[in-house]
């Protein structure tokens, strides 16, 4: 027997007065009427200054706003243990561009995701094309409720068939009946009566059937046409009553205003069903096709009333086969010619009645809870053996993460006569924090990729200043190179970290190789060989995996350098021996603990095996990527670098942030590194996916980048961007960057090395 599962519902609420807010209700009370549902709640979206008096329901609240608050929720949502969460998808309920914000929540739980998608549009901007692919991708199933939605997401949106469920709107279970009961109890007693009910805005079409009423008269004199429901409240909030007034005009204007009522009401169900129960015709004359499903034509239909509609999407799927009639949009004669037809011809409109009653019996709430329990089960054992959901690596780079044309604006205003500025307050450069060798390296590094054929270099003169940084901070006296400069010139240190000894080792290297001066790079490779014995008794690792990835560059163009061989050797022979030393079971990892540019150490390890053609180091490198890769991938398939909150932890699951673009460069370059190797298509769609996270396919939906100007934010953390766009940050989006776009135009599955072959 199938054990009784946990769902949680996010989406609106009641009392909160929307569509959207009763749907979730209805749908929420009727899987908990189940035996086979354990335990229901809703995570309740609330709109920015208002405060409803939820139900018990109702254990989360999450204003649509804050990120903060849908981070909360999904904290929540894991310890809560719950089995599924049921998403209702509307653009407008969710905070951020096209709801973005959203993806701050499904991409931190830990359990499958249903998505219900009340509107999939067929043109949609980039942005709610972007953010709803997310959505999807985040979800195990998907459901819609009518077939227009399955085709749109098939050919609009790419998702493959066998994902996407259509179950019916709900609708309540009430008897057949006369209208002649409900007409006496609601003062309408012997009088024909047209209904239209919901929230009242400009888009349900109201004026067409107020222009419609004279030709009614004329055949039904005594009709009275009822509209029942509240302005919507986004309406009021930004226009008053406006647009119920100018309802009252119209039907003034065109003489039927004793004939036109218009209800400010927000009914309960029990009276709703009593005003649905008493209309002879029910009316939606929308004017708007792409309209996916309408609660209110569900259970019009549902109670077996004679339906008068436009033909937007929803009406024309539920309407077929005589079940109702379909009118132009905003045609007000063929409009009153299909009432007035049905309100003189009894017979017709009793057999179009009993149709549609009969035809909705499998779209009452239980058979639709049933329906989604199905769903639910299926999206549980689903999840049971995935992993992560990654995208298909046979499939070409998204276009969407398409590396955009490089801009250094940016960059070059980080830049002074001195070299790089550390810091900035937002893009302005800071003077106080003066620079570093660390960032002065990393940007030389950029000099020589931006050398690449396909790319404008940096002016010559700014290459020169940046390796004159790099020269200035050489100390002969220690043998090491210093680090931190404040902005009067002057050294704050004789001697800087092994790290950055070992960053500029590396960026030396990438000079003796590939500067765009021969001079240069005569210069880069003296420099190098001055620099790389102090290397050889470091004791952090990742200074050892910078001097390897330098000494992979330098030992191209240096040949028959014994020491740099023997470094090289060594340092390589150091990193597997503690990976030895640490690696367990459930550990594959060099330390105890994760700390910054993780993934430069595996990929030095596959650099340097494939330059020496050890399989042994190339394993390695690639197993201990994988682990990696792996603890950076939230359950969702979104990219999660290692947080900064993690440093100082031992053997223990990153912390979610704070998250830093050097990580994420890091990450870029070693999967490629595998790829070059491997020639997995795996490995270049996970650099892609670690690029994406630039431009907003993150934990909080929120880009980094500023595509204008090339500026890059500081990070990431729990609620926002920290928006400072710092010299490390800068140069590490565009080492990213520049090494996408070269790796664009290579042709997939080309490894200059297969690691196999060298222990035949």
């Amino acid at each position: 027997m199938t054990q009784p599962i946990r769902v949680a519902f996010i989406g609106n609420s009641l009392p909160r007065r929307c569509g959207i807010a009763t749907f979730t209700t209805d749908l929420q009370q009727a899987v908990a009427a189940s035996d086979a549902v354990a335990d229901t709640c809703i995570a309740a979206m609330t709109d920015q200054g208002h405060a409803y008096d939820y139900p018990a329901a109702v254990r989360i609240e999450i204003t649509d706003d804050r990120i903060e608050d849908y981070v909360r929720a999904a904290d929540a949502l894991n310890a809560g243990q719950f089995d599924i969460v049921s998403l209702q998808h509307e653009f407008g309920i969710f905070g951020g561009e096209a709801g973005g914000h959203v993806m701050a929540l499904l991409s931190r739980l830990t359990m499958p995701v249903v998505t219900t998608l009340h509107t999939v549009l067929a043109e949609p901007t980039a942005a709610q094309r972007d953010v709803l692919s997310r959505i999807i991708g985040a979800s195990a199933r998907v459901a819609v409720m009518a077939r227009k939605g399955r085709d749109l997401l098939r050919t609009v949106y790419g998702v493959p068939a066998d994902k996407i469920d259509v179950i019916l709107h709900g609708i309540p279970d009430a008897a057949f009946t006369e209208p002649t009961a409900a007409k006496a109890k609601l003062g309408f007693a012997g009088r024909p009566v047209i209904l239209t009910f919901g929230l009242l805005s400009p888009n349900k079409g109201i004026e067409v059937m107020i222009d419609a009423m004279p030709d009614i008269l004329r055949s039904r004199p005594d009709t009275m046409y009822v509209v029942l429901g509240a302005t919507h409240p986004n309406l009021v909030r930004d226009q008053g009553e406006v647009y119920r007034e100018s309802l009252v005009a119209r039907a003034r204007d065109r003489g039927v205003e004793g004939h036109v009522v218009l209800l400010d009401q927000f009914v309960d169900l029990a009276t709703l069903l009593e005003f649905i129960s008493m209309c002879d015709v029910y009316v939606t004359p929308y004017l708007d096709e792409a309209q996916m499903t309408s609660g209110t034509l569900a259970y019009s239909f549902g109670l077996g009333k004679a339906v008068v509609s436009t033909p937007y999407w929803h009406a024309r799927e539920l309407l077929a086969g005589g079940r109702g009639i379909l009118v132009p949009f905003g045609n007000a004669a063929a409009t009153g010619a299909a009432v007035a037809g049905l309100l003189t011809d009894d017979i017709r409109r009793e057999a179009m009645r009993r149709r549609a009653y009969a035809s909705s019996r499998s779209m009452t709430w239980a058979r639709t809870a049933e329906q989604y329990r199905d769903v639910f089960e299926r999206a549980r054992r689903g999840h049971r053996f995935r992993v992560v959901e990654r995208p298909d690596p046979r499939e070409p780079m998204s276009p969407g993460f398409a590396p955009p044309a490089t801009q250094l604006g940016h960059f070059l205003s980080m830049c002074d006569d001195t070299g790089l500025f550390q810091h900035a307050v937002h893009s302005v450069p800071d003077r106080s924090h003066g620079y570093c060798v660390d960032d002065n390296a990393r940007a030389l590094l950029v000099a020589c990729a931006l050398n690449h054929p396909r790319e404008a270099r940096l002016p010559e003169v700014l290459t020169a200043r940046l390796a004159a940084f790099v020269q200035h901070a050489w100390n002969p006296g220690t043998r090491r190179f210093r680090n931190f400069m404040g902005f009067d010139r002057r050294w704050l240190e004789e001697s800087g970290s092994e790290d950055s000894h070992g960053r500029t080792l590396w960026a030396l290297g990438e000079c003796a190789r590939s500067d765009a001066s021969v001079s240069r790079r005569r210069w880069a490779a003296a420099l190098f060989a001055e620099a790389l014995p102090a290397a050889e008794a470091f004791g952090s690792p990742r200074a050892w995996a910078f001097t390897l990835l330098g000494l992979d560059a330098y030992c191209d163009v240096v040949a028959e350098d014994t020491l740099a061989e023997r470094v090289r050797h060594h340092l390589a022979a150091r990193l597997m021996a503690i990976l030895a030393a640490v690696e367990t079971g459930g550990w594959t990892w060099f330390e105890d603990g994760l700390a910054y540019d993780n993934a430069r150490l595996p990929q030095a390890l596959i650099v340097t095996g494939t330059a020496v053609r050890s399989a042994e180091f190339v394993d390695a490198g690639l197993r201990t990527l994988h682990w990696l890769m792996a603890l950076q991938t939230t359950p969702a398939g979104v990219f999660r670098p290692v947080g900064s909150s993690s440093f100082g932890d031992k053997r223990m699951a990153p912390q979610p942030f704070d998250q830093q673009p050097l990580e994420v460069t890091a990450t870029v370059s070693a999967c490629l590194a595998a790829w070059r190797v491997e020639g997995d298509p795996e490995w270049r769609a996970d650099a892609t996916r670690a690029f994406a996270w630039f431009f907003g396919d993150n934990d909080l939906s929120l880009p980094l980048v500023d595509p204008e100007t090339g500026g890059c934010r500081d990070g990431l953390h729990p609620d926002r961007v920290n928006e400072n766009q710092g010299g490390e940050s800068v140069v590490s989006y565009l080492l990213s960057q520049l090494e996408m776009r070269q790796i664009a135009h290579v042709v997939d599955g080309r490894a200059k090395f297969v690691p196999r072959l060298a222990e035949t």
